[in-house]
């Protein structure tokens, strides 16, 4: 699964990683620190476990998200964010699984609504998969979830057509071939070379009819087709006009059949969240800024809910932009970036510790983590030591400056959270100490997808969700075939190559680890600032819902849909 984007300070969207935005009492949220390595996790994973038959069967739970669309193919670049994974999440089971379920602690498990058995051995000297499909498993359409399936998946997603806009080809480029076995719901995938861990192979599947690079890159605008899809929720409506979608259970689905008859997603402001969280118009709110807990503490007939998110980020460089295509200026935004400082304005008040983290691709307290920040040198002097070592010099204004060309650029700030703002002037600040022009560029919540999407950004306050093992993040960062930013070299796709086939999971991502150090050395692209809380308001008497650290393969607070509901007697349904 690849990593989504999040907003990073509002929240970005691993299994593909997604794009994200970086997004009680009155003395604010109880003391808690990040997890190290070797530290109890357990106590990071807070939903309000219930057994469905403790639940009300029926009611309806409205979410919301901070865009919905307008590209909901989220295996794209331009739908590849965190929002709208989570909406997919209840609707189509199919992509967000594939084969494989995650549990809270990062191990994967089959999903047996889609694949029954996943045996992989050694056949005629090449690693052989072999895949029993359950017999049941359908698309929408009416279309059987069989053999051609997986052969679609794979075509589409391999890289070998760089006309299908992918966000990264990860093992699929290994496979050799994906033929029907003993039968059509049978699946034999012969790999170029031995490939693991082996759930990120069809940790996704695509329906057969999206197969062509128009239909893969444009079909999806504006229109989400729920009849490519699978899960146990069905879309009843899209509206565009109020960006809201409604889902219903799916009479087609033939897994666990879900507890509530209705699932509402609203797209909304932050602001806009926490009053319709008071007056009971949705019913959950994430808060992880003292801003925002402090306007929904208190609210009646409310619990609050604590665990790690699952994000690292907060500095997404543009290597694209003429204004960064310097590596020296990218390396002085680095070295000019105080994480502590920055930290102590996104953390104010909600009593949250965590140390610098020098990785975007584990959390600290993986037994795999390490610190792979790139520079030692700090602060604005030593910032502009690295401009003037390469040649720029202070101009009238007080900025750094070369053959007349001033070093500005543009930080990106989504939503309308002041604790995130905040963020984003303090880095301004930390930047301009630097010598560097520096402004802030403000955008809706709702633009995140389209402006970090389509890369029409500086320096984007935003970030990725984060797993348990760092192989697919190490090849969709910083391979040549998927660095957004166009860097990387032969050396560095050679030794993520050679990573994605040792079966040891310690070695393997220590390999990780060092491309990942080697890479930021070079390129200074992806700045982690923080990983931090997940904090959630919820309202009394929802279930099932929560931080479940792993076990949230749509990058919601929600690991298994058909659970999520009310407890009986609640109000709140």
């Amino acid at each position: 699964m690849k990593k989504k984007v999040t907003l990073g300070i509002a929240t970005l969207a691993a299994v593909t990683l997604a794009l994200t935005a970086c997004g009680g009492g009155s003395k604010g949220p109880e003391a808690a620190k990040a997890e190290g390595a070797g530290g109890d996790t357990s106590k990071l994973v807070q939903t309000d476990p219930k057994d469905v038959k403790d639940l009300d069967q029926g009611g309806t739970v409205t979410l919301p998200l901070g865009n919905i669309g307008p590209d909901f193919n989220n295996a794209s670049n331009s739908g590849n964010s965190s929002d709208n994974r989570a909406l997919l999440g209840p609707i189509n089971e199919a992509y967000t699984n594939g084969c494989w379920t995650p549990t809270t602690q990062g191990d994967y498990v089959l999903d047996k609504n889609f694949c029954e058995d996943f045996k992989s051995e050694v056949k005629d000297g090449k690693q052989t998969v072999t895949i029993k499909i359950n017999d049941k498993a359908t698309w929408n359409d009416g279309t059987p979830i069989d053999w051609k399936t997986f052969e679609n998946t794979w075509k589409v997603l391999n890289g070998s057509n760089k006309d299908f806009d992918i966000v990264d080809a990860g093992a699929y480029q290994y496979i050799d071939s994906v033929k029907a076995g003993a039968s059509d719901k049978e699946v034999v995938v012969t790999l170029k070379r031995p490939t693991f861990p082996l759930f990120q192979i069809f940790d996704q599947l695509i329906h057969p009819k999206v197969n062509t690079p128009d239909v893969f890159n444009k079909g999806f605008s504006g229109n989400m087709h729920p009849e490519w899809m699978a899960g146990p929720f069905t879309v009843e409506k899209y509206d565009s006009a109020a960006q809201t979608v409604t889902a219903i259970p799916n009479d087609k689905w033939w897994g666990a059949k879900p507890v509530l008859n209705k699932i509402v997603f609203r797209q909304m402001e932050k602001s806009a969240q926490v009053a319709a969280f008071k007056n009971g118009e949705i019913d959950a709110i994430t808060a992880n800024s003292i801003s925002l807990y402090k306007q929904v503490d208190g609210t009646k007939d409310s619990d609050v809910r604590r665990g790690q998110r699952l994000f690292a980020g907060g500095m997404n460089i543009n290597a694209k932009s003429p204004a960064l295509s310097d590596v020296a200026v990218r390396k002085a935004a680095f070295v000019a970036v105080d994480r502590e400082a920055v930290r102590k304005v996104k953390f104010n008040g909600l009593n949250w510790e965590e140390p610098n983290t020098g990785s975007m691709m584990l959390l600290p307290f993986s037994k795999y983590y390490q610190d792979n920040w790139p520079v030692t040198e700090q602060g604005g002097d030593a910032a502009k030591k690295v401009l003037t070592d390469a040649g720029y010099k202070v101009d009238d204004k007080g900025y750094m400056a070369k053959d007349g060309k001033e070093v500005a650029f543009t930080v990106a700030n989504f939503g309308d959270d002041p604790t995130n703002l905040a963020v984003a002037q303090t880095l301004q600040k930390q930047l301009q100490a630097g010598g560097m022009n520096v402004t802030i560029a403000q955008h809706g919540a709702s633009e995140f997808g389209k402006v970090v999407g389509k890369r029409q950004f500086d320096i984007s306050l935003s970030g990725y969700t984060v797993s348990a093992d760092a192989t697919q993040a190490v090849s969709q960062y910083y391979s040549t075939a998927s660095d957004l930013n166009g860097l990387g070299n032969a050396d560095l796709d050679k030794q993520i190559a050679d990573l994605q086939s040792v079966a040891d999971d310690a070695a393997r991502n220590k390999a990780a680890n060092a491309v990942e150090k080697s890479y930021l050395s070079q390129y200074f692209t992806l700045g982690t600032l923080f990983n931090g809380p997940e904090i959630a308001f919820v309202h009394k008497g929802l279930a099932n819902y929560g931080p479940t650290l792993f076990a949230n393969p749509t990058d919601t607070l929600v690991g298994d849909w058909t659970t999520l509901g009310w407890e009986k007697g609640s109000t709140h349904k």
